[in-house]
């Protein structure tokens, strides 16, 4: 399936292509904590920014390779490159419009991550997209 999702403002808008029953993680680390970011990582071929490059701001953190992108006028991180899968996107699904209904929400150890990444390698080579 083709889903769309879009920042809270919407300049920033995007397509993405994944199952139509989605399985996604909800993480434990401090930044997902805090922002309740649901993930949907996807291979990058799956993923389409359709509109708003220039209204992305980067935030990176710790080690610097997953790459937090986040509008710069609403603060909505509805995307971004995650470390666990640099050749992929992770979505939040929290953004998507309207969010799917067949969605399947399993619990990851982001608190213990050096010990749980390897869990979600698998999603960018396509496990969630069709």
């Amino acid at each position: 399936m083709l889903y769309s999702g879009h920042c809270h403002c919407g300049a920033v808008q995007f397509t993405v292509e994944a199952a139509e029953d989605l399985v996604c993680q909800d993480c434990n680390c401090s930044i997902c904590q805090m922002t309740g970011y649901l993930h949907l990582i996807v291979p990058k071929t799956a993923f389409r920014l359709t509109r708003g490059e220039e209204a992305l701001a980067i935030y990176t953190f710790n080690t610097g390779v997953a790459k937090h992108y986040f509008c710069r006028f609403c603060g909505i991180k509805s995307f971004y490159v995650p470390r666990s899968n640099p050749d992929g996107y992770d979505i939040n699904i929290r953004c998507l419009d309207p969010v799917p209904e067949k969605l399947t929400i399993e619990a990851f150890d982001g608190q213990n991550w050096e010990e749980h990444a390897h869990e979600l390698r698998h999603l960018s080579k396509g496990a969630n997209a069709n």
